[in-house]
């Protein structure tokens, strides 16, 4: 912990402070030390890890069944081994789901994680502990909605010290993005969703991610899991109109409008809730007249073979939008594959649409964007994580349905120096708890920032004052990287 002694730092011989204190100082805001001034401590970090300049986190919302992807038990007893049979991959002793076809030809590329494990058994608190490594505040059954109050994700810590580092002004591409939709908008539900976890929380609307929204046809519609078209894959930037009457001419009326709306609040007074949300629509605005950023949204710009391998419904097209945003220079991207029809990977019911739609697609776009990212020399740079909130329950019903089981579930990473064709972590016999220590969300959350040369003892403060660790107790799984 950092000791202070008459206003000094404790150092190092040679006057020189440690690394630990360089950080800890720097988030705690100690001797005019602010945290723009302290992101030395970001390339410090970078001695360790940090080979990660960028991170696409696909998120399968709804909980993907272990026992029917990457943790298959064959010899388990009828009630729980599950309808699908294992296929070998180019992973030593790991089987994979016959569903899966493509992904285990290229296992060789990435490492299963095996025992995530978490006590909040719920979609949108899950949700939120994965994207931020942080426990969601809200008790289950209490909210489904994201809260001013929650933790900041991940991305929008990478975004804030962006920021930070180009002296509080956002870049004209954004550090931190969303797509296709903000988690919840296709959802059919009694209220509006906007799930909590991939938002800015207690570090303010200026660092959510800038996102994208793909509307479906009609109520029955699933767009995830469907091809569409190039008229339906639109990709504009959520909160701004659309369509032939948008022009750059009026993208620079609307900000001459937020410009003058600027000036006649600043005579009125200042309001640092409406600075934020002003600032947060000139970004949109500006993004969306940018040519790199229309250049970067373009995906008939990609060739049509590399399209159709990644698959032409949205969970594709959007994962290969990512692989575009991360080398038009964002550095998170997450794209959600979210429920639409209130089950989808929420598979209660049977595993029909699992085994017809979702682990078809999920195998597609996840093949494809590590291959692709190994062929144009961008995967030793760019961390990629493909997991859901929760796992389902070992046994299942008698229609192969499952329910939620947030105590064990899989991840796969790859990329940026992790070890391809490896697994961590062991599980019983019936995929129902880790036999290994478990590996947590914090831990998930301190493996990235570690990737991305960002310290996880790096210090934030509350809106309170109070400094807190952007992640608070988790470890990087070093042994994850070759």
């Amino acid at each position: 912990m950092l000791n202070i002694n008459a206003g000094s730092l404790t150092s190092l011989p040679g006057g020189r402070s440690s690394r630990r204190t360089v950080l800890q100082a720097g988030g705690a805001g100690l001797l005019g030390l602010s945290l723009p001034r302290a992101l030395a401590a970001e390339e410090l970090a970078s001695a360790t890890g940090g080979r990660a300049k960028s991170v696409i986190f696909l998120f399968l919302f709804g909980g993907p069944s272990q026992l029917e992807t990457f943790d298959m038990k064959p010899d388990a007893p009828d009630t729980i081994r599950g309808p699908f049979q294992p296929i070998t991959s180019r992973t030593p002793g790991l089987r994979i789901c016959e569903h899966l076809p493509k992904t285990a030809n290229v296992s060789d590329r990435f490492c299963v994680i095996r025992t995530m494990s978490h006590t909040y058994n719920d979609h949108s608190g899950g949700g939120h502990y994965i994207q931020t490594g942080h426990r969601w505040d809200v008790p289950i059954g209490a909210g489904f909605n994201a809260t001013p109050r929650d933790w900041p994700s991940i991305g929008s810590v990478v975004e804030y010290l962006g920021q930070q580092r180009s002296g509080g002004h956002a870049a004209t591409l954004p550090s931190y993005m969303v797509v296709p939709n903000f988690l919840g908008r296709l959802q059919e539900y009694k209220v509006q969703l906007r799930r909590p976890g991939e938002y800015g929380g207690w570090l303010g609307r200026g660092v959510d991610p800038v996102t994208t929204a793909v509307d479906k046809r009609d109520a029955g519609d699933n767009p995830y899991w469907r091809d569409m078209t190039d008229e339906e894959l639109t990709f504009q930037i959520q909160g701004l109109a659309s369509g032939p009457g948008l022009t750059v001419e009026r993208l620079r009326r609307q900000r001459s409008l937020l410009e003058a709306f600027d000036d006649a609040r600043s005579r009125l007074g200042d309001s640092t809730t409406l600075d934020v949300y002003d600032r947060f629509q000139q970004r949109a605005l500006d993004l969306v007249s940018s040519e790199r950023t229309r250049t970067a949204l373009d995906l008939q710009a990609e060739p049509a073979a590399l399209r159709d391998r990644y698959g032409r419904h949205l969970f594709g097209q959007s994962t290969l939008m990512a692989r575009r945003l991360i080398e038009a220079g964002v550095r998170f991207v997450t794209v959600h594959y979210d429920c639409v029809d209130g089950y989808s990977w929420d598979s209660h019911r049977n595993s029909s649409d699992v085994q017809k739609h979702l682990l078809p697609t999920m195998d597609q776009a996840l093949s494809a964007l590590l291959v692709d990212l190994e062929q144009r020399g961008l995967l030793d740079e760019t961390l990629v994580v493909c997991m859901g909130e929760m796992g389902r329950t070992p046994k299942a019903n008698a229609s192969w349905g499952r329910n939620h089981w947030s105590t064990l579930f899989p991840a796969v990473l790859a990329g940026a120096g992790v070890r391809g064709g490896s697994v961590v972590g062991e599980t019983d016999k019936d995929a129902a708890y880790a036999v290994t220590p478990p590996t947590s969300p914090e831990d998930l959350a301190a493996t990235i920032y570690h990737a991305m040369g960002i310290d996880p003892e790096l210090r934030l403060q509350e809106p309170e004052g109070r400094p807190v660790h952007i992640v608070d107790g988790g470890r990087p799984l070093l042994e994850l990287f070759g």
